[in-house]
């Protein structure tokens, strides 16, 4: 099984090599959707089942784009409706999502002693969103060996106590399968109820929610943040380290405080814990919901407010060059600096003590854009296939999807077939990016040369 994995990996390296015509962002939505299609013919094989009753097509493809797209959205459990195979096949799917197909093609291509070349460079560059191809295959490298030692030392925090409810043997199945799920941001658990069972564990709470954020920061931050810390002020963080860093910690405390004070008292969530496990629950409901997916509350029990707040911070998710999806969080600071100017009666959006390009000013209103577009035009389909649920829940759903999120309000496994693809088609969105794929659709198109007289509009 691994050799042929291994073979049928190198052959989509040497696809890429003689497609050259192929743009990145195409052959970035070529390699997840050949991806998905591969693992939704694993999950479909009688093996991969647990039980007698068989998971129909449309379920195991659905199962394969959660986990490649690392959403974690389910429509079967997948403790009990997968055998120890089919948990394997899912386990490989979401860190094959997470690292990124060609990312895990350059790693066999190095094994086997394989030259990357420029062309692959620069599609390596864009699936990982770094500034710069040179130098890229050494990133790759220190992102496979920061990526395991990260999952492994998850691993064994989780272990110390999977190893006591489960068993040394299926314990340490446990924990490894429930770290990698939480670094690649994929909330795939193996309990029905997530880890709501664990509400008040400081070992299982705190590695989850440590190796959420780290997986949600980006690579690029991770290093520019360990070097500041190795080196001092010889190491400055960049700009972009910068806003994702205050941005990530804003976001964070901002719920933390809001869902605390909104739930406190709400005995169906935080009502019955310890103030200790109150400020823990909280904490945690506030990390996850950045594209994560797991819940160690019933989201479907919360307040209204609450809600809502969550279906933001899903729509935001991580940040650029991370296991997460959402809008992003420069995107999110962009919007807001730009609002911002514009208040002030300014034409340039600052940061840091420094200028930010107007194109990527414009770039992120149109992710932002592309994004609301997107779930609501799948809302107003998901409202005509699936009448019976209530219009909130269909937003949640939509929202958890494109933004490879995975919490849901309860509807995920009752939604009618035409409903479940059209979730499937928003995890697959939300994993490229709405701008990635639109990308995708026309990057081969020749560029206008033609440019047309300035007038100005009314606005507002």
């Amino acid at each position: 099984m691994k050799i042929s994995r291994r073979v049928g990996l190198l052959d989509t390296l040497e696809f890429f090599r003689r497609h050259r015509s192929l743009s990145p962002a195409q052959l970035i939505s070529i390699s997840f959707a050949a991806t998905i299609f591969i693992g939704a013919m694993l999950l479909k094989l009688p093996m991969a089942h647990s039980g007698t009753t068989p998971i129909t097509l449309v379920d195991a493809l659905f199962t394969s784009t959660s986990a490649v797209c690392v959403t974690g959205l389910i429509v079967v459990d997948t403790g009990t409706a997968f055998s120890d195979f089919g948990k394997w096949v899912i386990l490989l799917l979401i860190q094959a999502g997470g690292l990124g197909i060609m990312t895990l093609g350059t790693i066999l291509a190095l094994a086997s002693g394989r030259r990357i070349g420029f062309q692959e460079r620069m599609r390596l560059q864009a699936q990982i969103n770094s500034l710069h191809v040179g130098g890229i295959v050494n990133l790759i490298r220190r992102i496979v060996l920061f990526v395991v030692i990260t999952e492994l030392v998850g691993a064994f925090l989780l272990f110390l106590r999977f190893s006591q409810i489960e068993g040394y043997g299926r314990g340490l199945f446990y924990a490894i399968f429930h770290s990698i799920s939480a670094f690649n941001n994929a909330g795939f658990a193996f309990y029905a109820d997530s880890i709501s069972s664990f509400v008040s564990d400081p070992i299982i709470n705190i590695p989850i929610m440590m190796l959420i954020i780290l997986g949600g920061l980006g690579f690029s931050v991770v290093f520019n943040g360990l070097g500041h810390m190795r080196r001092g002020r010889l190491a400055p963080l960049t700009l972009h380290s910068k806003i994702v860093l205050t941005t990530t910690f804003f976001l964070i405390l901002s719920g933390f405080i809001l869902i605390a004070l909104f739930e406190w008292t709400n005995v169906n969530t935080l009502g019955n814990l310890s103030v200790g496990g109150k400020l823990m629950a909280a904490l945690f409901q506030s990390i996850s919901p950045r594209t994560a997916g797991f819940n160690s509350v019933d989201y479907a029990a919360m307040r209204g407010p609450t809600q809502m707040l969550t279906v933001l911070l899903m729509f935001i998710g991580g940040s650029p060059g991370s296991t997460a999806g959402g809008i992003k969080t420069v995107t999110f600071f962009l919007l807001i600096g730009s609002a911002w100017t514009i208040s002030k009666g300014e034409d340039v959006v600052n940061a840091f003590g420094r200028r930010i390009e107007f194109e990527l000013v414009v770039k992120a209103g149109v992710i932002a854009l592309f994004g609301v577009m997107i779930s609501g035009a799948a809302v107003t389909v998901l409202a005509m296939t699936d009448p019976q649920f209530e219009l909130f829940a269909l937003v949640f759903e939509a929202i958890s999807a494109i933004g490879t999120v995975g919490l849901s309000l309860g509807i995920t496994p009752e939604l009618s077939t035409p409903g479940k693809l059209i979730i499937i088609i928003l995890m697959y969105l939300g994993r490229l990016g709405a701008l990635t794929f639109a990308l995708a659709l026309v990057e081969n198109r020749k560029a206008r040369t033609i440019t047309y007289p300035a007038e100005n509009v009314v606005l507002g």
